[in-house]
C-alpha cells in the first residue's frame, strides 16, 4: 500500500512506481491526512534522485544550466534564500487537452515525468518551492516532500481543467513548499482571486515565514493567473486583488515579499505594469539578466500547438528589492537547448521553464522605502 513506504531505496521506489487514480485517493484519504507525528522516515535526497535516475536511464540526461552572479556587492552574514519558481504542466492537461504537437505522448507518461521534475527540483536544492498546475499533490509531491523536510501547502482551483480529462487525478492549482529546519510558519492565507468583484477560478497561497537563522520575517507568495488572449483586463483585475492582499499581508510592505507566478502575461501587459510600479516596491528577478538590467528573458515558455509556435515570457519572480538582494539567479535554457520540437520533450517535463533565484536580506533592515 502507498502509506507503508520504508526507509530502503527498494521501497522508495515503490513511491516513484506507483500513481494513485483519482479513485484511489479518495480510498487512502485516511492515510493521506495523518498528522505529522504520524508521517514516515526522512528520506535521504540522494537515494531519491538515485531511484529517479534508474527510471529515467533511457532518457537524455538532464541539460546543464548555470547560476549568474547578480551580487553588486559584498556578500551577507546569512545563507541565501533559495527560491524555485515553476508551472510543472498538470499531467491531465499534457496529456489530454494542451495539443503539444511535436511531443510524443511517450515523453508525457507520468511514471518517468514525474522523475524529471524530482530531479530538477534535487538538483536545485530550493529552499521554498512555488509550483502551478499541480495535480499530482497528495500522491506524489506531499508524500516525498514533507520527508524530504518541506511543509507543504495545496491550494486546487475552483473548477480545475483537469477535472474535463478523463481518468483525471483530481483538480490541479499552486502549492508552496518550505524547508522546516530553515522556516517557521507564521501566517498562511489561501486566496481566492476575485475580478470585477466576482470571485475567479484562480488562487494564490500567501505564507508569512521567520528565518531561523536571523530572525528576519518575509512574506513568500505563489500564484497562477488566467490564461489566453482576451483576457487581459481579466488578469489586470486579478493582479490588483492579489496586490492588495498583500498589501494587507505585509502590512504595506513592512514585511519583504517574494511573489512567484505563472502570470500568463507578457512584459507589455497592464497586469506586468502594476506589479512593477506597485506601492510595494517590487522587482523582477530575472530583468537582473539582462545587460541593463531593465528587460525580462526573451522566453519562459516555448511549445508548438496546432495553431503554432507560441514563444512568450511569463512566468516571473518578483521580489521587495528594499528590502532583498538577488545574489544569483538561473540561466534559462538556450534555443540549442531546447531543440525544434520545443517544449515538453523527453529531456524536459514540462512547458515552462524553472526559475531559481538566490535571495539575502538587505544588512540595513529600517531602511526607508
Amino acid at each position: 500500500p502507498v502509506c507503508s513506504m520504508g526507509n530502503s531505496t527498494s521501497r522508495l521506489y515503490s513511491v516513484l512506481a506507483k500513481t494513485l487514480s483519482g479513485s484511489a485517493v479518495s480510498q487512502h484519504q485516511d492515510c493521506l491526512e495523518q498528522p505529522d507525528s504520524a508521517r514516515l522516515d526522512p528520506i535521504d535526497p540522494k537515494d531519491l534522485l538515485e531511484e529517479c535516475q534508474i527510471v529515467l536511464q533511457k532518457r537524455p540526461p538532464r541539460f546543464q544550466r548555470d547560476f549568474v552572479d547578480l551580487k553588486k556587492n559584498a556578500a551577507g552574514n546569512h545563507r541565501p534564500i533559495r527560491v524555485m519558481q515553476w508551472n510543472i504542466l498538470a499531467q491531465a492537461l499534457g496529456e489530454g487537452k494542451d495539443n503539444f504537437v511535436q511531443c510524443p505522448m511517450e515523453a508525457l507518461k507520468w511514471e518517468e515525468r514525474k522523475c524529471l521534475i524530482l530531479e530538477e527540483i534535487l538538483a536545485y536544492k530550493p529552499d521554498i518551492l512555488c509550483l502551478q498546475e499541480v495535480d499530482h499533490y497528495f500522491d506524489t509531491f506531499e508524500p516525498l516532500l514533507s520527508r524530504l523536510g518541506y511543509q507543504c501547502t495545496f491550494f486546487p482551483k475552483p473548477w480545475s481543467p483537469c477535472l474535463d480529462v478523463e481518468q483525471n487525478n483530481g483538480p490541479d492549482g499552486c502549492a508552496l513548499f518550505f524547508l522546516k529546519d530553515r522556516f517557521e510558519l507564521i501566517n498562511s492565507a489561501n486566496i481566492r482571486l476575485t475580478a470585477m468583484k466576482l470571485k475567479t477560478n484562480q488562487v494564490a497561497i500567501a505564507q508569512t515565514l521567520k528565518c531561523n537563522e536571523t530572525g528576519r520575517l518575509f512574506c513568500i507568495a505563489v500564484t497562477h493567473l488566467k490564461a489566453r488572449t482576451g483576457w487581459e483586463r481579466f488578469r489586470s483585475a486579478q493582479g490588483c486583488d492579489l496586490l492588495q492582499n498583500l498589501k494587507s499581508i505585509t502590512q504595506g510592505a513592512k514585511i519583504p515579499l517574494i511573489i512567484c507566478g505563472d502570470f500568463n502575461a507578457e512584459p507589455t501587459e497592464e497586469v506586468y505594469r502594476e506589479f512593477s510600479n506597485s506601492s510595494l516596491n517590487l522587482n523582477s528577478a530575472y530583468k537582473l539578466l539582462s545587460p541593463d538590467g531593465q528587460s525580462e528573458p526573451p522566453y519562459t515558455t516555448w511549445k508548438i500547438r496546432p495553431s503554432g509556435e507560441c514563444r512568450h515570457t511569463l512566468d516571473y519572480i518578483w521580489y521587495s528589492q528594499h528590502a532583498l538582494n538577488v545574489n544569483s539567479a538561473l540561466g534559462l535554457l538556450t534555443e540549442e537547448q531546447i531543440g525544434p520540437n520545443r517544449l515538453p520533450s523527453f529531456n524536459y517535463p514540462s512547458d515552462h521553464l524553472s526559475l531559481v533565484c538566490d535571495f539575502s536580506f538587505n544588512q540595513d533592515p529600517d531602511r526607508l522605502l
